[in-house]
């Protein structure tokens, strides 16, 4: 056989078992996994107290919590996946994982690539700045230096205000470094802000900038698993389940949406 023809059947051969390795489980009422009986979620692992690791390197936080008690109400095993957060979307949407439950806030930009459940929790961007500093509101950015983490929404609401960004790849390392004197301001999430703050960070919170609402991150091909995964988050609010979580990182419920 020559060998151009032998080549071309061992790529063909390898497209071939790719292509049967990218096919997910499909349940009888019509919810696709990647894997029988499991349900693949994803995270960063960056974002405490939401998905930090563990010493031996698994994940764990409050969103972790979560998909594991979304999965248990599914009745399937739940199963980590670590992922960066700017390419979490692009993972979930390409069928890396099943779902991704690392507190996607929702939006227009996202909805045009993956599915949103309902929200899971209610948060907002606040300023957070170092003790001595002036800035006290989104009309004191202006010219200043604000740090972001990369992917997150907060990169297009500090454009909002000013021109001078620096990107990190979490929210924490951001906050780091605010505290060790880099950065005129970091926006982030509040609560991660006030976690960063109580574990000695030398930073404050500022302004609240808005509110928001985070969610589970499907596919858009998979919208029985879309139901599901609503029915279950439905559940784990009438049974306090999402709230027992929300105060066992944060002390207070921030899974019910505010008045």
């Amino acid at each position: 056989m020559p060998r151009k023809m032998f080549m071309t059947i061992i790529l063909a051969l390898s497209v071939s078992l790719l292509s049967a390795c990218a096919q997910k489980e499909k349940l009888d009422d019509g919810t696709e996994l990647i894997n029988e009986g499991q349900f693949v979620f994803t995270a960063s692992g960056e974002f405490k107290p939401f998905s930090y690791l563990e010493d031996d390197l698994s994940m764990t936080g409050f969103d972790i919590e979560v998909g594991e008690a979304i999965a248990k109400e599914l009745g399937l095993e739940p199963v980590q996946k670590r992922m960066k957060f700017k390419g979490i979307v692009e993972g979930v949407k390409t069928g890396r994982a099943d779902a991704a439950v690392a507190s996607h806030t929702i939006n227009p930009q996202r909805s045009k690539h993956v599915l949103f459940s309902t929200p899971y929790y209610y948060s907002g961007p606040q300023i957070f700045t170092r003790p001595d500093s002036r800035i006290q509101t989104v009309d004191d950015l202006k010219g200043k230096e604000v740090a972001v983490a990369k992917g997150s929404t907060y990169a297009d609401t500090a454009k909002k205000y000013t021109d001078n960004i620096k990107m990190y790849d979490s929210d924490i390392t951001a906050l780091k470094a605010l505290g060790s004197g880099r950065h005129d301001a970091v926006i982030t999430d509040f609560v991660t802000g006030k976690s960063a703050a109580k574990e000695g960070f030398k930073i404050e919170g500022r302004q609240l900038i808005e509110r928001s609402e985070q969610a589970v991150v499907i596919p858009k091909d998979n919208p029985v698993l879309l139901k599901r995964v609503n029915e279950a988050l439905e559940n784990l609010r009438n049974d306090g389940t999402l709230r027992k979580i929300s105060e066992k990182y944060f002390g207070q419920d921030i899974t019910s949406k505010p008045e």
